[in-house]
């Protein structure tokens, strides 16, 4: 068994206490949404029950929680409304068969093409619309059929208000805002042992209880008298427009909520979790239609993935399917044994709860990331239009924005011009360019001066017979009076050099564009300088790229965030591991990575020099040190015999240099210490546990450095430990532990990347 992977009874134990924190969530939300729909509350817990069971046991995705959801609250509002609830069930009933049959074409993965613009948006509108109409009940009054009817009479309702009511929903969002903030140790405790949601709810009942205040509360009607499907009656048309309604909305509302799950779940394993299974969309897709199926039999709402609880779930330590199962199983048994108990709740906690999510609905954080892509326009014509008109209505008018944005930038083209310091211009063409562009593209052009210098940067991926045919023209004919035309991608290639065909990171000794001049047939091969030759490159490709922003750093000066510390070995580029560019890193490199602690360093204090510049003149915020695989210089340690000098008693820079390794070469061979291990995988050979090692004593060394243990001690700068695998071309980042365990460096994915941004927060 990997050293990674729990036992089998401590995933036992996880997956029971990861489904008794989400029971304790799902049964007051599923009560609530009930409420909301104005469905009879026992469909709530049917198709939590059913969700959990069902979808948990069927479905692709092993730690999704399944359940009725807010985002699918006002089309079952508005269906029951229409067609009354009994051929609600069948409509949903249908649309579960509906998905069984979109699973069997295995098109989960297109559902995902929808624009998130469009999806965060829909899911926004719902949360107004929630809001607003649970604002009523709150108020102790009704809600209306429709957002701008509910806005409409909010003034009367507030003019007289039950106040019972309105102190039981506004304890509810007390408790609900304020547990997550609960101090110390024992609030850590409470939070992680009673989730918010029910710990809400109980205060709100527990207080009008105990003082016997008359709220309207919770009515659970016999089972036998609970209301099943019936035939579907109306218009077949509508009956068809709602069944595909809550398809659509379902399926990509649980698509959309499995992959964040997987994201959640990867980020967890990344930190030292269990490894779970990614989903499979296609199995998720058909677990949650067999699902809708025996829900809308059972006269139970809608069942969709729930982010929140899944989530939820994965934090709670989920190892597998069993959770879920497990949660389903616990309101089925709630729904026999806690009926005397749920029927004390208020309705006006109910509404509070639901309405706080409706709230959380709108999210900061995605409104960021679609106004950072350019696409806050799209969603906020879908977050009004299904405000205002409905979810269908509000969803097409989401995509006829996206699709006209989409054309609008299509068609959109920006030509600039410029004159450089040097006396050449520049010509940038933004865009796709079309027959649209050339009038514009042809006045740019015009503004050059004959016989000059131009180049022309083409920074799109289309260009038609119309647009080349100005481009070549005027090319030809400012060539002809003497001036000179570059043509270059926009990624400065020349586009009439085809010679020309270097990639990124290509090895230098293959690029083509700093390679020598092929040498004449017969002749001596030319003389060639490859780093001149670069420079010209850079001169030419680059310069003109980053001039305005090396402009900026040299008149504000450098504002670097981390100090980088790594070696000098040049198969180690900082800028192309981090993506950094110019005014990001200060970067100190020597032989090794070493940080010499403070008294040893000699004649030479440079690295101490470039440290105490760093913390207390530039005032980073971390500083990194960074390894690599095979290292010649803890080769040299690893290969040197204890105690060899050369034969005429003198010792050379580089071993006087390499005493600083020496700690290292100690920390591997002394075994006391805790050695550094890279996650889930044992070590290639000791030179690399040497190299790993030689991390965490240099950031040993660096808490001995007088400016560090100050900051340190504030507070105000982190330490970090990264290695380099050269030949896998992956990073790793340390983390070490505080109860004495084998520091672990956890590899870097690309996935990891602001996951939790595209959690679905309904």
């Amino acid at each position: 068994m990997s050293a990674c992977a729990p036992s089998s009874s401590a995933r036992n134990r996880a997956d029971l206490s990861a489904s008794i924190s989400v029971f304790l969530i799902a049964l007051p939300l599923s009560l609530g949404i009930a409420l909301a729909t104005g469905a009879p509350l026992q469909a709530g817990l049917v198709a939590a029950a059913v969700g959990g069971i069902v979808a948990g046991a069927l479905g692709g995705s092993p730690l999704q929680v399944s359940g009725p959801a807010a985002g699918l609250t006002v089309i079952t509002a508005e269906i029951i409304q229409q067609y009354g609830w009994r051929t609600t069930c069948a409509i949903t009933a249908l649309a579960g068969l509906a998905q069984l049959g979109l699973s069997a074409l295995r098109v989960a993965r297109s559902a995902l093409v929808v624009s998130p613009a469009i999806v965060h948006g829909m899911l926004a509108g719902i949360g107004v619309t929630i809001a607003l109409s649970q604002l009523h009940i709150v108020l102790g009054g009704n809600p209306e059929s429709s957002a701008i009817e509910n806005v409409e009479q909010l003034p009367s309702q507030l003019a007289d208000p039950h106040l019972a009511a309105i102190v039981v929903g506004f304890l509810t969002v007390a408790v609900l805002l304020l547990w997550p903030r609960l101090p110390g140790r024992a609030g850590a405790m409470v939070r992680k042992a009673v989730p918010a949601a029910l710990a809400a709810v109980v205060v709100a009942t527990a207080l009008p209880w105990a003082a016997g205040t008359d709220v309207p509360r919770v009515d659970l009607p016999a089972w036998s008298s609970h209301a099943l499907s019936q035939m579907p009656e109306g218009p077949v048309l509508g009956l068809i427009a709602a069944v595909l309604t809550v398809t659509l909305v379902a399926s990509v509302e649980s698509l959309l909520s499995a992959v964040a799950v997987d994201k959640l779940a990867a980020a967890r394993q990344r930190a030292g979790g269990p490894r779970v299974p990614k989903a499979d969309l296609d199995r998720e897709l058909r677990g949650q239609g067999a699902a809708n199926v025996v829900s809308g039999l059972l006269g139970g709402l809608p069942v969709t993935g729930v982010a929140v609880r899944s989530s939820a779930n994965v934090a709670a330590g989920a190892v597998s399917r069993r959770a879920t199962v497990l949660h389903g199983v616990w309101v089925l048994v709630a729904i026999g044994a806690l009926v005397g108990p749920l029927q004390l709740i208020p309705l006006a906690a109910l509404a509070a709860l639901v309405m706080v999510v409706g709230v959380q609905m709108v999210n900061i954080t995605h409104i960021r990331s679609v106004t950072k892509h350019r696409e806050v326009v799209v969603y906020a014509a879908t977050a009004a239009g299904v405000t205002l008109l409905g979810v269908l209505e509000g969803v097409a008018i989401g995509i006829a924005v996206a699709v006209a944005l989409a054309l609008h930038r299509l068609t959109h083209t920006r030509v600039t011009h410029e004159r450089l310091p040097d006396g050449r211009h520049h010509v940038r063409v933004r865009g796709q360019l079309t027959f649209l562009a050339v009038p514009r593209l042809s006045r740019v052009l015009g503004q050059v001066p004959d016989g000059a210098e131009v180049a022309v940067e083409l920074d799109g991926t289309f260009m038609d017979h119309a647009a080349y045919e100005t481009l070549h023209d005027w090319q030809a004919a400012h060539a002809a009076q003497g001036g000179r035309v570059e043509v270059t991608g926009s990624a400065g290639e020349p586009i009439a050099e085809q010679e020309h065909r270097c990639r990124p990171w290509q090895p230098w000794h293959n690029h083509q564009c700093t390679a020598a001049a092929p040498a004449a047939q017969g002749g001596p091969r030319p003389e060639h300088d490859q780093l001149l030759s670069g420079v010209r490159n850079f001169q030419r490709t680059t310069a003109p790229r980053m001039r305005q922003e090396l402009a900026r750093l040299a008149q504000e000066g450098q504002r670097p965030s981390q100090l980088f510390l790594t070696c000098a070995d040049s198969r180690l580029v900082t800028s192309m591991i981090t993506s950094s560019g110019p005014g990001d890193l200060f970067t100190v490199r020597n032989v090794g990575n070493l940080v010499p602690p403070p008294g040893t360093e000699s004649s030479d204090h440079s690295v101490g020099a470039a440290i105490e510049y760093a913390v207390t003149v530039l005032r980073v915020s971390s500083i990194i040190v960074c390894g690599h695989s095979g290292c010649g210089a803890m080769h040299a340690l690893h290969t040197a015999a204890e105690g060899a000098r050369p034969e005429n008693g003198m010792v050379s820079s580089l071993e006087h240099w390499l005493r600083h390794g020496r700690p290292s070469l100690e920390r591997l061979r002394r075994r006391s210490d805790p050695l550094p291990r890279i996650d889930c995988r044992p070590a290639v050979d000791e030179l690399e546990t040497l190299c790993l090692a030689n991390v965490v004593q240099q950031l040993d060394h660096l808490t001995l450095h007088e400016c560090v243990a100050e900051r340190l001690a504030e507070g105000t700068l982190d330490l970090r430990g990264m290695y380099f695998d050269v030949g896998a071309a992956q990073a790793y980042v340390l983390s070490r532990p505080t109860d004495g365990t084998d520091p672990v460096f956890t590899a870097v994915r690309p996935d990891a990347v602001e996951e939790r941004e595209e959690i679905l927060t309904a």
